[in-house]
């Protein structure tokens, strides 16, 4: 006996209905499941503080994430005193600095249940810089430290062309500025009216827009229509800085809360392997491995 077509009909709905609850389910499950599975695997790391450290890490963080496309590196600025600080209060997992870590950030992370654990990541110079038209090519260190207290306010001084010298420094939360202070101003206070910046950068590109001007920056700072002077009769380089011969030479460092784990310890692993240590070169600073 032959169906109807009603029957028929009735037959090929259920049929359709179906395929569309299988595909439901089958969507269900993939989104039910996948990006839950995919966000267990995202692994986040922040790290805060030297503007020196910057384009080392930012460069370093673009080239991790492209070879582990599951890491998620946020890399911020502001000075190796507000990283050091933000690693004690738990904000950072990686604090950035151009400095070492002093005793009392040390009592005070202490104090908080943090332990602070030193990797020293590069190598660095401080160059003094001036206006590329400057016809001053050396100077001493207590020349330096003389123009940065006030004893010295001319260029015609110390055998430049008569004008004024236009103090440009770092910020006291600065990582640089500390190491300049230590190793040239003997501790001393600058001028009152030096220009205090918040980065490299903005040292670099107030030198390079002011005939008159003298700052200090890093080697990787280097940049732009600036002149490093000779110190004491060396120029900053990475040989006479891996040879000892320019004083004004210091460690680049990572701080981390207890040893390095998981995607920290990738992190800094992979800085220090030789393709990190590749870009530690490419962006201007001194390898130590």
């Amino acid at each position: 006996m032959k169906k109807s077509a009603s029957h028929s009909k009735a037959g090929r709905v259920k049929k359709v209905l179906g395929v569309v609850a299988v595909i439901f389910v089958i969507a269900a499950l993939l989104s039910g499941c996948k990006p839950t599975e995919a966000k267990k695997n995202i692994e986040s790391l922040t790290l805060t503080g030297s503007t020196t450290v910057l384009p080392i890490v930012q460069k370093a963080a673009e080239t991790f994430m492209d070879i582990n496309p599951n890491a998620r590196i946020s890399v911020r600025g502001g000075g190796s005193g507000v990283g050091i600080s933000a690693l004690i209060d738990g904000t950072t997992d990686i604090a950035n600095a151009s400095r070492a870590i002093k005793a009392e950030e040390i009592e005070q992370a202490h104090g908080k249940g943090v332990s602070p654990v030193e990797t020293a990541i590069a190598m660095d110079g401080i160059a003094i810089i001036v206006h590329s038209s400057n016809s001053i090519k050396g100077i001493s260190l207590e020349q330096i430290k003389a123009i940065y207290t006030g004893e010295i306010s001319d260029w015609q001084e110390i055998g430049g062309k008569s004008g004024p010298i236009i103090i440009v420094s770092r910020d006291v939360s600065s990582g640089t500025f500390d190491t300049f202070k230590k190793l040239v101003l003997s501790g001393e206070k600058t001028r009152a009216d030096a220009l205090m910046l918040a980065s490299n950068n903005a040292v670099t590109t107030t030198v390079a827009n002011t005939p008159g001007a003298i700052g200090y920056v890093g080697l990787g700072y280097l940049i732009g229509d600036v002149a490093a002077l000779e110190v004491n009769g060396v120029y900053p380089s990475q040989k006479t800085i891996i040879d000892g011969e320019y004083k004004l030479a210091r460690y680049l460092y990572m701080y981390t809360n207890g040893d390095p784990q998981g995607v920290g310890k990738e992190f800094i692993d992979f800085i220090l392997s030789p393709q990190g240590q590749k870009i530690v070169e490419e962006q201007g600073f001194i390898p130590i491995r």
